[in-house]
């Protein structure tokens, strides 16, 4: 994925000036090759040494081999139209294109990166003829193009594995909506919850996940194509046909930006971090739910000891939750790349990509992981309604009922934290009463409303408030998640069917012409 610049041997068919922009005019080969002997120096004194397999891109570029091909079909589409290049050559070099792709990435003749090897082989089919497919682009332009075409469809994969794990948070929520927990801050016991709220807690952080990925998407779904080196071309083009060919929304407009910018690569990786992050604190919980015999993983996301027969093992949540630390690692790799380079190309560029596509792979996995584990899981209700009163977790709603009754909550809260040192239950309430107040409970509240605080199904219920734990107030976060989810699962298809009727649509030109 390198640039076009002044080292760069010129393209058969096409002149090269000192900066590596191309000229107006379309010269041959031996042309180049006739100039005192120039074009031989230039090809000989920079096709060699020992940096070439440190400057290639080649292997790493696999993952664009087929974006690379499309961009090439639009362009060569857009010169034929414009009347840059003639029909017939056109078509040559899309048949050429066809047959390189039955051939696939492990047929390619060397070259510094795929863009390079694309062209060399469809020369080696078409003859110098074939060199004129370059004409007004740069491999700046075009790298940029071939990374937001392929990027744009692991986004979409990324955003299909974020619904599959809003759905099985969804369904584990509808199943447990009644399902006593406790639950935690600082992993103490803290107040009694239910399942389903803990799981609409990471619905509504994945939600937020997948909206961060579909707005990338929006900025990666604009075409640099026409931008060439980064100040345009001398050449008639329509920026705005290829773009529709190769079913971006628009294009990116100043050819600077166009050409340099990997603003969203670093935002698409960025969001993946944060997924990830999300992910991770999920399989931490679930890791430790299953450690205290909360929830039983299923065997297929589970292993156990080369040496201890009994264990059994959450190993791919916890390979789940190391995913954020690569994510991170990356945003923090990229970012430093970015940092500081000039404007226009630079070669640091190339090691840039690399970050987003290793990102994209482990965080999907991940996440497809995480679904899979949330939907196969058991969980003990039993288990988890014994724990769930522990530590005296409905302190804060007997603080809550005195303060209701009129006392000061500071108060109330003084009252029930000396209860707690004296085990919680309605005795060491009444005893704190009389201590801190000089009267007995009932004196200040119904005995039995105090009862009905300590209990934790009861606790559960009266935390009716918009968002809380009670069935009744999970019952709108259930119906707000379905309705997103549905949206969202829209607008995938939307853009995923655009896509293909892109290529379709591609295809369709390029027929024209093979």
């Amino acid at each position: 994925m390198t640039e076009e610049s002044a080292h760069d041997r010129p393209t058969p068919g096409t002149a090269m000036t000192d900066g590596g922009e191309q000229s107006n005019g379309l010269r041959s080969s031996s042309e180049l090759c006739s100039d005192g002997g120039e074009g031989v120096v230039r090809r000989d004194r920079f096709s060699g040494g020992p940096a070439r397999s440190f400057l290639s891109s080649l292997s790493a570029d696999r993952r664009i081999f087929e974006a690379d091909l499309e961009v090439d079909r639009a362009h060569v589409l857009m010169l034929a139209e414009q009347g840059i290049i003639e029909d017939d050559i056109a078509g040559r070099i899309l048949t050429a294109l066809d047959a390189i792709e039955v051939d696939n990435h492990d047929s390619l003749p060397d070259g510094e990166d795929v863009h390079e090897a694309i062209e060399t082989a469809v020369i080696e089919r078409v003859g110098d003829d074939g060199g004129k497919m370059h004409t007004a682009r740069s491999r700046n332009d075009e790298v940029a193009t071939c990374i937001r075409y392929r990027l744009r469809e692991d986004v979409l994969s990324a955003v299909e594995t974020t619904l599959a794990l809003r759905e099985a948070l969804v369904a584990v929520a509808e199943a447990n909506t009644e399902t006593i927990m406790p639950g935690y801050t600082h992993l103490q016991p803290a107040q009694p919850i239910t399942v389903a709220h803990w799981a609409c807690s990471y619905e509504g952080a994945v939600r937020r996940d997948t909206a961060r990925l579909l707005e990338a998407y929006a900025r990666i779904n604009e075409s640099p194509l026409g931008g060439a080196a980064f100040a345009g071309t001398t050449f008639d083009i329509d920026r705005e046909r290829v773009a529709e060919l190769l079913g971006f929304d628009g294009v990116v407009e100043n050819s600077m930006d166009a050409s340099s910018s990997r603003d969203f690569l670093l935002e698409t990786t960025q969001a993946l971090s944060t997924h990830a992050t999300t992910v991770s604190g999920l399989a931490e919980d679930v890791i430790i739910f299953a450690n205290r015999g909360f929830v039983d993983l299923a065997d297929d996301y589970s292993s156990t000891s080369s040496i201890m027969p009994q264990k059994k093992n959450p190993d791919t949540l916890e390979l789940v939750r190391a995913v954020a630390g690569d994510a991170a690692g990356s945003v923090q790799g990229l970012t430093t790349t970015l940092k500081g380079l000039p404007r226009a190309y630079n070669r640091d560029l190339q090691r840039a990509t690399t970050h987003a596509w290793e990102t994209v792979d482990a965080v999907c996995k991940a996440s497809e992981v995480a679904a899979g584990a949330i939907a196969t899981a058991e969980w003990d209700e039993e288990a988890l309604a014994a724990e769930a009163g522990a530590g005296f977790s409905t302190a804060t709603g007997v603080a809550d009922l005195l303060a209701a009754n009129g006392l000061p909550f500071r108060t109330a809260h003084e009252l029930v934290a000396i209860a707690a040192e004296r085990g919680g239950d309605y005795d060491a309430v009444d005893a704190a009463a009389r201590d801190v107040l000089g009267d007995p409970l009932d004196s200040v509240v119904d005995p039995a409303a105090v009862e009905a605080a300590l209990d934790p199904v009861e606790s559960v219920a009266s935390r009716d408030s918009q968002g809380g734990p009670a069935p009744e107030a999970v019952a709108p976060q259930l119906e707000s998640a379905r309705g997103a989810l549905s949206d969202d699962e829209g607008t995938l298809e939307e853009a995923s069917d655009a896509l293909e009727t892109a290529r379709e649509a591609l295809r369709a030109e390029v027929n024209g012409y093979v």
